[in-house]
This record gives structure tokens, C-alpha cells and sequence, in this order.
């Protein structure tokens, strides 16, 4: 059955093999397409109405002339209902909603991304969906930038360097800055023997990096020039005890503390286990491997989504030949290894704020783990974690909550610490400060009894603030010091960040304003990897700014709505029209009631309504 386009990224357009289908008339048919696309629980007739034709006389009846327009030229669609839904027939396909979709539908071809959402169309006579548009044309073309790079990684790991090269090209057009393109670039100019260009590259990345933003070249693509493994002694035989030697002993200096030692234990254990004929078990020491350097090391790059990508490719072959000792249970689809590899892609996507590809790679680590408990667990709270920087609540405390009895099942303190410790993140951004309190008490609880200190600083921040919003500024200070001087001392990026931001607030109340200041900045420094403590301490930034009357306050709420709009971070999407209101900009005032309307957050509400802005 041909094929027939709805084309939203770019010139908006209806395309189809044959004779050029009937196109929609007037840029609000477009607008109503896009937005309905857009939006998978559909929106209410009168909420619509109200968006694109604030000034008609009759706006029901404007959207009724338009929705009758779509369903003349979109035979393969309907649109019906109150809430109103887009549905395709499948034969019929959507560029933008294929590029934002989680479950397992058909994507687009990477190569073919090009263009804003509804290029070349504005809408100024509605205020608040020019608002909207903006901040989704932000999301796609942050979607689309990471598809590119998870399309280049995947490439690359499969074996066809010449696709990953062409890929991260493609990538590095948008955002010539971004590092991992850079270094899977590289990389794959290595693997294809284009050892001159590579080396040019990295020497062209050092002068853009110095000359643009003063900054050191990355190290992560002074690495990819090298291209090097770990050499494991000849001596040493490729089995599976020796592998499994290699990944014990890894695991254990991790436990001690030993990271470096840990990590290069492991690469050993993923060389040698390259040498066997046991594809699985060397898709399990990628993972291993993988995962030690996600949560050990801070590694995010594309180093780690390199070994992420060979391990679902080993585990695949896995499943085609198992050898013959293995249990089946290991090869029929559903695989704790495979689980894992997905969940990993899906958190760093989290941590990279791409909720729109986190979503995809989460929902197959869930089909993946359906019988593995502890695995379930974990995938539950990275989709609690998306769910919550997403402002989707409800969500976040449901997934938590399962993860949470699940870990309580298997008595796993350290999966109990992590998700009760978000949870309690989830009741301190909705305002609930008791259950957060008690959340967050028993996470600390169980890091005690852990000795997890490396996950301490993050529960510190998040029980000071919670503190703070009681006003006991006294234990706030208390914990929020100790998670300040933790993060430190670990110089985790992300958890200084937070300490900073929590600071800051601390000063904020207090009135002080240079000291609230002096964090801010000091926070600014590490450069969090995890972009959701970023827009934190931006918005809190941005509170400081205000309240002093600074000149930067514009730029800093700028860069707030810049990086909520790419993340999805609804929350702080509102916050940044809220903050721009306060500045004097009408069109944020009008959009600020209309956006918070759809995030249930008492906190938020009463933010805003002491703002006067509901």
C-alpha cells in the first residue's frame, strides 16, 4: 500500500506517490494539524478553540471550518471526539509525530530530518501558540539531533563506520559544539582508516572549541583519536571463568572505592570476553563495563553509548546461536542483559534531557524485563525520574511507588534508597512536604545502612530543601551544607549543582542577596551533565536576578526557556514565561495560566498565584 506523508517538519505539506494530494487551506489548519499531533491525549474542543482563534467571534465554529478542512484533505485520518485525537490509518505517516514517539512505530530515516515544525508559518495574532510553537520547535530539533547521534553510535557499533561518519556529520551541522558527534566522528574516520582526517578533525574541534568559547578541547575526542583497547596478557586464556574473574574483581574494587582499578578490570573482562564464541557474555561485560562508567565514573558520552549499542548487537547474535550450555531463558527476547542496555540508553537520554527518546528506549527496557524483578525496578525509577523532570506527577509517583515494592520484594536497599528518594523529590516539587520528608528520611535510612555515600548528597540537598519550604532555615542549613561539602569533595557535577541551587534559595530566603548570588555562580561552574539541576539552578538564578534588579536576569531566563523548550521540562517551561511576565512581557503573561493549567503542582499554583499570574 503507497505511502502518504504528513509533513510537518519543514514547509508543511500532504505527500504522496501518484497524483500531488489536496493540500489544507490557511496556516490554522496547519496549526490545529501539528498541535493535534503533538498532543497523544488529544486536547479539549474548547481549549483548542480559545488557542488558535482568541479573537474570532466565534471560535468554535472557526475551529469546526477548519477541523472539516483537514478531513477533506486527510482521507487517511481522523479527528473526532471531545477531546478532540488524531488518529492515522497505517498506511498514512507523520514526520514529526514519528520523530517524538515512544512505543514501536516505524522511525524516520535520520538522513531525511531537516526543517523547523511549520517552517516559514507564524502565528503573532495568537499569543500563546506562538508560545507553543516555539517551545516544540526546541523539542524536535533536540529530538532530531539525538536520533542523528543515537543513529551514528548504533552505525558504528553494528560496523558500518562510513554510515556513522556520514550521521554525526549530518549532527554536527546543527550544533557544530556537540562532543559526542565529535567524537563518534572521529572514531569512525579511525575505524575506516581515514587516520589523516581524523587527526585534522580533532585539530579543527581545538580551534573552534578555543576560539568560540574559550574552552579546552574536550577530552573525550582527544580519546576517540586513539581508538585503543585495553591489551590483556596472552598468557591469560579467553575463557568464560576467566571473563567472569575479570568482571568479580571489577566489581569488588568498584565496591572499595577503587574506581580506576575497577574500570580497567572490566575493559579486560570485555577484551577477553570478545575472544570467546559466548556472545552473551560479551554483551554482559559491555554492559557491566557500561554501567560502572555511568554511575562510577560520570561517563555520558559516546564512548559508553558505543558499548551500550555493541552489547544489544552481541546479544542479538546471542539469541540467533546460543551456545550450547547457555539456559534458554537467556535467548527467547526477554534478557536481564538486554533490559539493562536499554534502561542505560534510556537514563542517559534522561540525563541529556530528551524525554521524547528516553521514553522509547525505556518502554523496550520494560517489555525486555517483564520477568526479571529487580530489573523491572530499576526501569520504574528512571521512568519515575523521566516522568517527574517532566512534570508529568502523577506519573513519576506511581512508577516510583511500584519500583519502590518491587525493590522492598527483593530487599534491595540501595534500589529503595534511589527510588524512595526520588519519590520524596516528586512530593517536595509538588509542595506535599510531609510525605517528602518522611520519603526522604527513609532513603538516608537505608544509605546508612548502605554506606552509600556516594548517593547521600543528592538525598541531603533534596531533605534541606524540603526544610526550607517548611521554614526551618536552621536544619535546612544543616543538610544543605553537609550536601554541598559531599559533592564537593566527590566533585560530582551534578550533585554540586544541586547543593548550589539549594544554597542559593537558603540565602534567598534570608534576604541575601549577594550570598544567594555567590552560589548561583559557584553552581554555574561544574557543568552538571544531568540538565534537569542546569534548569533548577537556572530558575533559581533567574529568582536572584530579579530580586536584585539585575541587567542579566533577561539572559539568564532566556537561557532557563532555551533549555526547558529542548528538554520538556514542562515545569520550568512555565517558570521561564512566568519569570519573563515579571520582566514585562505580555505575550509570557497570557501563555503563563494557559501552560500551568495542564501541571498538577500546588506548589506551582501557589508560586504563580503569589505572582498574580492565575
Amino acid at each position: 500500500m503507497a505511502e502518504t506523508w504528513i509533513r510537518l517538519l519543514g514547509p508543511p505539506a500532504i505527500e504522496s506517490t501518484g497524483t500531488p494530494p489536496p493540500q489544507p487551506r490557511g496556516r490554522k489548519a496547519w496549526a490545529v494539524l501539528a498541535y493535534l499531533a503533538l498532543q497523544p491525549d488529544g486536547t479539549g474542543r474548547s481549549r483548542l478553540a480559545a488557542l488558535l482563534f482568541p479573537d474570532a467571534a466565534d471560535p468554535l465554529g472557526a475551529l469546526r471550518w477548519n477541523l472539516s478542512e483537514l478531513r477533506r484533505t486527510l482521507t487517511g485520518a481522523t479527528l473526532d471526539g471531545d477531546p478532540l485525537r488524531l488518529a492515522l490509518l497505517p498506511s498514512w505517516r507523520c514526520d514529526a509525530l514519528e520523530l517524538v514517539g515512544a512505543g514501536a512505530i516505524p522511525r524516520p530515516d535520520p538522513h531525511s530530518l531537516n526543517g523547523q515544525l511549520l517552517e516559514g508559518l507564524s502565528f503573532a495574532d495568537c499569543p500563546v501558540f506562538d508560545s507553543w510553537l516555539a517551545d516544540q520547535r526546541y523539542r524536535l530539533e533536540n529530538c532530531a539531533q539525538s536520533l542523528l547521534y543515537e543513529s551514528s553510535v548504533s552505525a558504528l557499533a553494528s560496523g558500518d563506520p562510513r554510515e556513522a561518519a556520514e550521521l554525526a556529520t549530518l549532527a554536527l551541522q546543527r550544533d557544530p559544539f556537540h562532543t559526542d558527534c565529535n567524537a563518534v566522528l572521529v572514531r569512525a574516520l579511525v575505524a575506516i582508516g581515514e587516520h589523516r582526517h581524523a587527526r585534522e578533525h580533532v585539530a579543527k574541534c581545538a580551534n573552534l572549541y578555543r576560539d568560540e568559547l574559550g574552552l579546552p578541547l574536550p577530552p573525550e575526542i582527544r580519546r576517540a583519536l586513539s581508538g585503543a583497547e585495553p591489551e590483556a596478557d596472552p598468557g591469560i586464556p579467553a575463557t568464560v571463568a576467566t571473563v567472569r574473574s575479570y568482571l568479580d574483581a571489577g566489581g569488588a574494587s568498584l565496591s572499595a572505592g577503587a574506581v580506576d582499578r575497577g574500570l580497567d578490570q572490566l575493559r579486560l573482562a570485555v577484551v577477553l570476553a570478545q575472544r570467546t564464541p559466548d556472545r552473551h557474555l560479551l554483551a554482559e561485560s559491555l554492559v557491566t563495563l557500561a554501567g560502572a562508567m555511568i554511575h562510577q565514573a560520570g561517563g555520558r558520552g559516546a564512548e559508553v553509548a558505543d558499548f551500550l549499542h555493541r552489547a544489544l548487537s552481541a546479544e542479538a547474535l546471542s539469541a540467533e546461536a546460543p551456545p550450547a550450555e547457555a539456559r534458554s531463558e537467556k535467548y527467547d527476547g526477554v534478557s536481564p542483559t538486554t533490559a539493562a542496555a536499554y534502561r542505560e540508553l534510556g537514563y542517559l537520554s534522561v540525563q541529556r534531557g530528551v524525554p521524547d527518546r528516553a521514553a522509547g528506549w525505556l518502554e523496550r527496557a520494560r517489555a525486555a524485563a517483564a520477568r526479571f524483578p529487580d530489573e523491572q525496578a530499576w526501569v520504574l525509577a528512571i521512568q519515575g525520574m523521566l516522568a517527574s523532570d517532566t512534570a508529568r506527577y502523577g506519573d513519576a509517583v506511581e512508577a516510583l511507588t511500584a519500583s519502590a515494592k518491587l525493590a522492598r520484594e527483593a530487599r534491595n536497599r540501595r534500589q529503595l534508597a534511589f527510588s524512595s528518594a526520588l519519590l520524596g523529590r516528586v512530593w517536595l516539587l509538588r509542595g506535599e512536604l510531609e510525605p517528602a520528608a518522611e520519603a526522604l528520611d527513609r532513603a538516608l535510612g537505608w544509605i546508612l545502612a548502605e554506606h552509600w555515600t556516594a548517593f547521600e548528597p543528592f538525598v541531603a540537598g533534596v531533605r534541606g530543601e524540603t526544610y526550607l519550604a517548611a521554614g526551618d532555615l536552621e536544619a535546612a542549613a544543616e543538610m544543605i551544607d553537609r550536601s554541598w561539602v559531599m559533592a564537593d569533595l566527590a566533585g560530582d557535577h551534578c550533585y554540586m549543582a544541586l547543593a548550589a541551587g539549594a544554597e542559593a534559595r537558603l540565602f534567598l530566603a534570608h534576604g541575601d542577596l549577594a550570598a544567594a548570588q555567590h552560589w548561583v555562580d559557584r553552581g554555574m561552574k561544574p557543568k552538571p551533565w544531568y540538565v534537569w539541576y542546569s534548569a533548577r539552578l537556572l530558575d533559581v538564578a533567574a529568582e536572584v536576578a530579579i530580586a536584585a534588579r539585575s541587567g542579566r536576569a533577561g539572559e539568564v531566563v532566556e537561557r532557563l526557556g532555551a533549555l526547558a523548550s529542548r528538554s520538556g521540562m514542562r515545569e520550568f517551561v512555565v517558570r521561564a514565561q512566568s519569570h519573563r511576565a515579571v520582566l514585562g512581557d505580555e505575550a509570557a503573561a497570557q501563555a503563563v495560566p494557559w501552560l500551568a493549567k495542564e501541571i498538577d503542582s500546588p506548589a506551582l499554583t501557589a508560586f504563580l498565584a503569589a505572582r498574580g499570574q492565575l
